[in-house]
């Protein structure tokens, strides 16, 4: 056929799952004497010695990255108290998160279409900058230097939220398709990251809160926000030339729509989109050298078809877990009040919250045999705590479920299983498929990940209307200090 060696479409090959599940992979089988164009190859990778992550270097690099990707919209929502002084009466806390969520959802999707476009580590270092930006923006010109009216700093906070979202998400969707491509121990470790990030911004919200004024506090919990999202950007650097990392990368095989025979059939011809549709094409492995091109529409529905048939329970259970935590977490939670506690419990119930959603992460490292139904009807189940949490706001005047140890039991039930069922299935779903698609699974599944947050962040707005114009039962005005004398 061609001067490089004659190429033919092999037969679909099926990848059996646990579950029974198929998945069908096309791609090209070379002559010996075409060409290898210079990457490294699958045999070469498996049959070097893996590298060891010593001292467990790699699994806390990973880690932190979970933090970096979620602390911004931790810091945004968790200064709840200081949001409440500044903005009363509006629904300030729901309005971020929105936002926040509705960028998200267009910026993975986005990232999935650039997945064959751009570099993992190009999309990883461009999210990072675009979520430290508007923090250091707002720790300076709105709480610090207080340049902007009421109105002004109203937009500002939402724009901010909305860029932040852009960057975090990019990074998050591109690093569960990074961690796809190691062991599951280091998808656990980025979603265990991302609980460590509420736990860390929680705690140093109460620190803040407890040792300094209203404004110097706020201000030192933004800079501590973006001095450590720095700090997961250097990391970020260091580690992708680990020895480890790109052992591991190297060793999902890149397989090249450019090599199909020059002679062969028409580039438009569905022959030719046959050939190079359903083979999905890493560009960031070193030494390809060869140039890219955008797939066709039809090669990238292919491809997430094909990916999405097999984890498709993985990807529901998912997307309910989100969806029921998003309806009552930030929003409702931060709306409960107690006279005796004031603002602080909000603030207790979310640091309540991230902590146990920090515990069920790590719990998802235990082995355990789940299978895809199981793990949607566990989280189906969840549903039970959007009435609990409901009769800790509602009648407004005089709440059923008004005493503050509730919405403390039920935000911890709630976390636990967050971090249990929102890992578990992201964890699961990479092993489904062969290392080719692993990096494509892992930003299915965040799709997934996301549209339940959007949907949960869209319902939770009925949830503010039972609180929205509910008057005040205590005999006296609320208490707000910046200690715990209220107790």
């Amino acid at each position: 056929m061609g001067s490089a060696g004659s190429r033919r479409l092999r037969e679909p090959s099926t990848l059996g799952t646990p579950e029974g599940g198929v998945l069908t992979s096309f791609s090209f089988e070379e002559n010996p004497g075409g060409s290898s164009g210079g990457a490294p190859s699958h045999t070469d990778a498996a049959a070097e010695q893996a590298p060891e992550d010593r001292y467990h270097g790699i699994y806390f690099a990973m880690l932190l990255a979970g933090v970096g990707f979620l602390l911004p919209y931790n810091s945004f929502i968790t200064d709840v108290d200081y949001l409440h002084h500044k903005y009363p009466g509006t629904p300030i806390v729901f309005d971020l998160s929105l936002t926040y969520i509705l960028v998200a959802l267009g910026a993975v999707l986005l990232n999935n279409v650039l997945v064959e476009r751009l570099s993992l580590h190009t999309r990883i270092t461009a999210g990072y900058l675009l979520a430290l930006g508007p923090l250091l923006f707002i720790s300076v010109c709105d709480v610090w230097l207080q340049l902007l009216s009421r109105d002004q700093a109203y937009a500002v906070n939402l724009a901010a939220a909305g860029i932040v979202a852009l960057g975090c998400t990019v990074q998050q969707s591109s690093f569960y398709g990074y961690t796809g491509m190691l062991p599951q121990r280091y998808t656990q470790g980025v979603m265990t990251g991302e609980s460590t990030a509420g736990v860390v911004v929680s705690l140093s919200r109460i620190l803040t809160k407890l040792l300094l004024p209203e404004r110097a506090g706020t201000l030192l919990f933004f800079l501590l926000a973006a001095a450590l999202e720095l700090l997961c950007l250097l990391l970020h650097l260091l580690l992708r030339r680990s020895r480890f990392v790109r052992f591991h990368t190297a060793r999902a095989p890149a397989r090249h729509p450019e090599l199909a025979d020059p002679g062969g059939s028409p580039r438009d011809s569905p022959a030719h989109e046959v050939a190079c549709g359903p083979t999905y094409t890493r560009f960031d492995l070193p030494g390809t050298g060869l140039r890219r091109s955008w797939p066709t529409l039809r090669a990238l529905l292919l491809h997430r078809y094909a990916v999405a048939r097999v984890i498709w329970a993985y990807m529901l259970s998912m997307a309910v877990t989100y969806f029921i935590t998003l309806c009552l977490f930030p929003g409702l939670e931060s709306q409960i009040r107690h006279c005796a506690l004031g603002d602080w419990l909000p603030i207790l119930v979310m640091a309540v919250f991230n902590l146990s959603d920090f515990v069920g992460k790590i719990l998802a490292a235990l082995p355990l045999a789940w299978r895809g139904p199981q793990l949607l009807a566990c989280s189906c189940l969840r549903a039970v705590f959007i009435p609990l949490f409901i009769l800790c706001v509602y009648p407004g005047r005089a709440p059923a479920l008004r005493h503050p140890a509730w919405p403390c039991v039920f935000s911890l039930l709630m976390g636990i299983s967050n971090g249990y069922f929102g890992s578990v299935p992201m964890i699961l779903a990479a092993g489904k498929v062969g290392p080719r698609l692993r990096e494509l699974a892992g930003n299915t599944m965040t799709v997934s990940y996301m549209s339940g947050l959007t949907l949960g962040s869209a319902v939770a707005y009925f949830t503010y209307s039972l609180t929205r114009d509910a008057p005040h039962s205590c005999p006296g005005p609320p208490t707000n200090t910046s200690g715990l004398s209220g107790l």
